[in-house]
C-alpha cells in the first residue's frame, strides 16, 4: 500500500478517506526542525505529503521522498512549497483556492458587528461585575443596519458580501473593482476613489 505523510492533525472525515486508500503516517510537524522532518519523511517515503502553510516543504525534504508524486496542501496559499523544486522534479502540488473566502468574510463581518455594537467590551464589562443594571447609553455602541460599508480591495473576500451583507440589505462603496459589472450585480454597490 502507498504511503502518505500529514503535517497536521487532519479533521474527519479527510483522514478517513487517506486511510481507506493509503498508510497515513500524521505528524504535528509545525515547528520541528526541518532535519527532523526530512528525516521522518525519509523514514516513510510517501508518495504524497498533505502539508499545510505553516510547514515549509522544500527542495531538501521533496529529496527525502524518491517516490514523491504529489503535495497536497491543506491551505489556500502554497508559499510554503518550493513550487519550482516540484515542478523540477514532477511532483504535483496543489491547494485549496476560494475555500476560505465565505469563512473570512463572515469574520470580518463579526468583527465589524462587535466593534460597532461593543461586544468585547460590554462582555468584560459584564464579567468584571460592572453591571448595575440598564440605562439607555449603556455601551451604546452604533447601528450597522441602513450604513454605507466601504471595502478597500475588492477580490473574492470583497465581493463577498452577498453573505452576511445581502442577508442585512447593506449597500457596498468598493475603492478597487476588476471591472464595474462584477461591482454592480448583488447588491448596491458603486466604486468610489479612495
Amino acid at each position: 500500500m502507498s504511503r502518505v505523510f500529514v503535517t497536521l492533525p487532519l479533521p474527519s472525515p479527510g483522514i478517513d478517506m487517506l486511510r481507506e486508500r493509503f498508510e497515513v503516517t500524521m505528524l504535528e510537524a509545525e515547528g520541528m526542525p526541518p532535519e527532523t522532518l526530512k528525516q521522518r519523511i525519509g523514514e516513510t517515503d510517501p508518495v504524497g505529503i498533505v502539508g499545510m502553510v505553516n510547514v515549509p516543504i522544500t527542495d531538501e525534504i521533496m529529496a527525502a521522498a524518491p517516490h514523491l508524486r504529489v503535495v497536497a496542501n491543506y491551505a489556500v496559499g502554497f508559499n510554503n512549497v518550493d513550487v519550482a523544486a516540484a515542478t523540477r522534479r514532477g511532483v504535483l502540488v496543489t491547494n485549496t483556492p476560494g475555500v476560505l473566502t465565505e469563512a473570512t468574510a463572515d469574520l470580518a463581518f463579526a468583527l465589524l458587528l462587535a466593534v460597532a455594537r461593543r461586544v468585547v467590551e460590554s462582555d468584560k464589562f459584564l464579567r468584571e461585575g460592572k453591571f448595575k443594571g440598564w440605562k439607555a447609553d449603556l455601551l451604546l455602541g452604533s447601528d450597522v443596519h441602513g450604513r454605507v460599508l466601504g471595502i478597500i480591495g475588492f477580490g473574492r473576500i470583497g465581493q463577498m458580501r452577498g453573505g452576511p451583507l445581502r442577508t442585512l440589505s447593506r449597500s457596498c462603496a468598493p475603492s478597487t473593482c476588476r471591472s464595474m459589472s462584477s461591482c454592480a450585480k448583488p447588491t448596491t454597490s458603486r466604486f468610489m476613489p479612495i
